[in-house]
């Protein structure tokens, strides 16, 4: 027992020595990421760089051959920059709120614990705090994989001139969340659309309780952090910012339940070698417009990932088209496609381009 005892104080001791040299490291790196943001001031260029972010991530993950995962490493380094970025310059970022709302869970997966956020009513806000350089940045729902397009989201692309410089893709996770025992819970409250989400939990396991519509999942864990007999159906940050334990995590019928969130900027992202570009465009009111107007997208093999409609509000049974192509803006082939294109529409708007993300938990 002693030896053991002995074993423990000297790995403890081991650990002691390993924190304070990653702690002579980070501030080694801040120094030296301090001096990259002296001299980007200097050539007038942004603080915040998503293309670099990405690679440095990526190349982490490449890197790494110890017991960490991936995700792990993620995190670590996505807290690393926000730090840093705070040391840098105050970053504000504008989201959907109010607080602990999936598009503030989005932001602080992108962004980190470090920088402030600020949340807005609507979306329409969020576009006209980065439009009026009140926020440095904003993040805004796209599409959901389950419910599909925000509409509001692409009407608004219509008439701003702000640029997509990134994606979030969230993985949806609800969650129980109380500070009662489960057998003394006898309603739940969430926003109508997780009770959907949800529906096959609730009725194996709680067919019996009241189920209560408020208007979003942080109103819920906010009206159960102050009720006895009370939960919530939310996230995992609603539980951290009322104070609610999880109960059960991930109860929601599809695991691969998914929203895209887009984050704006008035700079598009310059180029990494494995992006996506969005595109806005109204075809010509003719017989095939629409095919004609992709088809270079198909003959020049560049994959389309999503395309949707809206009307244009600006002549009845006009629609505007928002399409995802794979590769960036400035590469040739993506020049030629929508040049292309301009020749079959009466409008083509490039909304930004961005790298290519994969999902973070939520």
């Amino acid at each position: 027992m002693e030896k053991s005892k002995l074993s423990l104080e000297l790995i403890r001791k081991q650990i002691d020595e390993v924190d304070t040299k990653l702690l002579e490291l980070l501030n080694q790196r801040a120094d030296l990421v301090h001096e990259v943001g002296v001299l980007k001031k200097e050539s007038g260029l942004n603080i915040y760089a998503p293309e670099r972010e990405e690679a440095l991530l990526q190349g982490l993950e490449r890197k790494n051959d110890g017991r960490l995962p991936a995700t792990a490493i993620r995190a670590i380094y996505r807290e690393i920059m926000s730090a840093a970025l705070a040391l840098e310059k105050g970053l504000i970022i504008a989201y959907l709120g109010p607080q602990a709302t999936w598009s503030h869970q989005a932001a602080r997966a992108k962004f980190g614990a470090s920088v402030d956020y600020s949340p807005q009513a609507n979306i329409g806000d969020v576009f006209d705090q980065v439009a009026r350089r009140r926020a440095d940045y904003g993040v805004v729902p796209i599409e959901n994989s389950v419910e599909g397009a925000v509409n509001h989201t692409l009407d608004l692309f219509m008439d701003s001139e702000l640029k997509i410089c990134a994606q979030i893709l969230l993985r949806i996770e609800n969650n129980l969340l109380s500070n009662e025992p489960k057998e003394k819970i006898t309603r739940i409250y969430s926003h109508p659309q997780v009770f959907g989400q949800c529906r096959k939990w609730l009725k194996a396991n709680a067919p019996e309780l009241e189920w209560i519509e408020v208007s979003s999942t942080t109103k819920a864990a906010e009206q159960a952090s102050r009720e006895p007999g009370a939960a919530a159906l939310a996230g995992a940050m609603a539980a951290e910012v009322y104070g609610l334990e999880i109960l059960e995590r991930s109860i929601q019928d599809s695991p691969n339940n998914t929203t895209r969130f887009l984050v704006i900027s008035h700079d598009t992202c310059p180029p990494t070698g494995a992006d996506k570009t969005s595109l806005m465009f109204c075809v010509q009111d003719r017989v095939g417009a629409l095919y004609s107007a992709i088809e270079p997208f198909n003959r020049l093999k560049l994959s389309m990932s999503k395309i949707e409609s809206r009307p244009s509000k600006r002549k009845n049974w006009e629609y505007f088209f928002f399409v995802d192509i794979e590769g960036h803006c400035d590469d040739e082939l993506v020049k030629s496609a929508i040049s292309e294109l301009e020749k079959h529409c009466t409008f083509v708007k490039v909304l930004g381009s961005y790298p290519q993300t994969d999902a973070v938990g939520g």
